[in-house]
């Protein structure tokens, strides 16, 4: 058995070295063989046509690449932003405690819909009712103090003007004494002792204003008593209103509400409800394309179950990403039915103003040496050129490219066996193909 397997191994080194030393002798072999055994057919056209090809491939100057070539017009196309993104919620919020205590209402559970106000958490009111009565009694006793202070008042006015009224008398009763006394008519004692009677009156006019004063500090007591009075009661009442904690808008609930019996503290949590109709669809577009999108243009988008969804482009970022460079656009989407979740995976296309574009078949897409993304076309003077693009997007009958001149030579066969420079031999394909 391994003689045949020698026999084998020589007969395929003699067939490879045929084909790769006297690859020109077996040609000339095949078409003299060839020659003489077809006979020459008149109404054949297929090998007219091919003879007549082989003509023309011999007759192409050297270093010529005959290539097939579509003259492309560029026509304006609807453009659109691709983004790729996630559903979220309009409003998500983790309902907490505001104060302590134990809870006694029932739970609702995960997933119920609540209204905006429905009662979600109710807490033990313990001893704050009885707070609550304390300091409202307070209040009504810092009131019943305001008319007693308020009645010293007048009372101490009328002592100020009676002082003053006995310090006029005692001025006029001193001046006269005084002149007298200048004049020998009366005696120096009684001068001395009408000046005493005017600094007894001045005295008395000092004490009548110490006691008004002292009544309106009663007065301003007592209301600062008032104040702190209702302050307390405000105090209570708002611990009270904080032992029901209430939805704050409609929406569902993300988790289950307290257990009965908890202990709730500050900040302990309650319930978390979400909004999630409207939903927003967020993305986040480079900077390169942040200037063709507008707040209010339509939108659309596909979500990872295949569901479509349509909206309007409502917030655009005007800061971007330190890190990504990329500006957050939110997309407000119905979803009265709730079908659409929080957190979905979503491609977005939001609409944006038109542009001239060339629809060419994707296999003429090529690289350059740098990696750039672009098509072969074909100058005035029948030279091979790279022309770098811009990819829009797929259709059914090609791709939509952009930054090509209005009316361009691409090269849709034969592009990958020519460079920058070669000369080409070009054969125009028809809009049918």
């Amino acid at each position: 058995m391994r003689i045949f397997s020698i026999i084998t191994a020589i007969l395929v080194c003699a067939v490879i070295y045929g084909v790769v030393m006297e690859r020109e002798r077996l040609v000339e072999f095949a078409n003299g063989f060839r020659a003489s055994t077809e006979e020459p057919v008149a109404q054949d056209a297929a090998p007219v046509a091919e003879i007549a090809q082989e003509d023309t491939a011999e007759a192409l100057p050297e270093g010529t690449v005959s290539v097939v070539v579509r003259r492309s017009v560029a026509e304006e196309v609807d453009s659109a932003v691709l983004l790729r993104g996630r559903t979220e919620a309009a409003r998500q919020v983790e309902v907490r405690a505001e104060t302590s205590g134990r809870i006694i209402s029932d739970p609702i559970r995960a997933g119920a819909f609540v209204e905006e106000g429905q009662l979600l958490c109710q807490i033990d009111p313990g001893t704050r009712e009885a707070a609550l009565a304390e300091a409202e009694a307070r209040l009504l006793e810092a009131q019943a103090r305001l008319p007693e202070a308020e009645a010293q008042l007048p009372a101490a006015r009328a002592r100020v003007a009676e002082a003053q009224a006995s310090l006029i008398a005692a001025e006029i009763d001193s001046n006269a004494a005084s002149r007298l006394s200048e004049s020998g008519f009366a005696s120096e004692t009684r001068a001395a002792s009408a000046s005493a009677t005017v600094s007894a009156a001045e005295a008395g006019i000092e004490s009548a204003s110490a006691g008004v004063q002292a009544a309106q500090a009663a007065i301003q007591a007592a209301q600062s008593g008032i104040s702190a009075a209702e302050a307390a009661v405000l105090r209570a009442e708002q611990e009270i209103d904080n032992l029901r904690i209430y939805a704050p808008f409609e929406g569902l609930l993300e988790s289950d509400t307290a257990e009965l019996g908890s202990l709730m503290q500050p900040g302990s949590l309650c319930a978390t409800v979400i909004q999630l109709d409207p939903i927003k669809l967020v993305g986040f577009v480079p900077e390169a394309e942040v200037s063709r999108v507008t707040v209010g243009a339509s939108a659309g988008a596909r979500l990872a179950a295949g569901q479509q969804v349509a909206g309007t482009v409502t917030f655009l970022s005007r800061s971007a990403d330190p890190q990504t460079r990329t500006f957050r656009v939110e997309i407000t989407v119905d979803n009265t039915d709730l079908s659409i979740s929080d957190g979905q995976t979503a491609d977005i296309l939001i609409a944006s103003s038109g542009q001239m574009a060339h629809l060419l078949p994707s296999s003429a897409l090529t690289l350059n040496d740098e990696g750039l993304l672009g098509l072969r076309i074909v100058d005035e003077t029948n030279t091979a050129r790279f022309a770098p693009v811009t990819y829009l997007r797929d259709t059914m009958n090609g791709v939509l490219v952009a930054g090509l001149p209005e009316t361009a030579d691409v090269i849709v066969v034969g592009q990958e066996f020519v460079t920058d420079g070669v000369p080409v031999q070009p054969h125009y394909q028809e809009l049918s193909q």
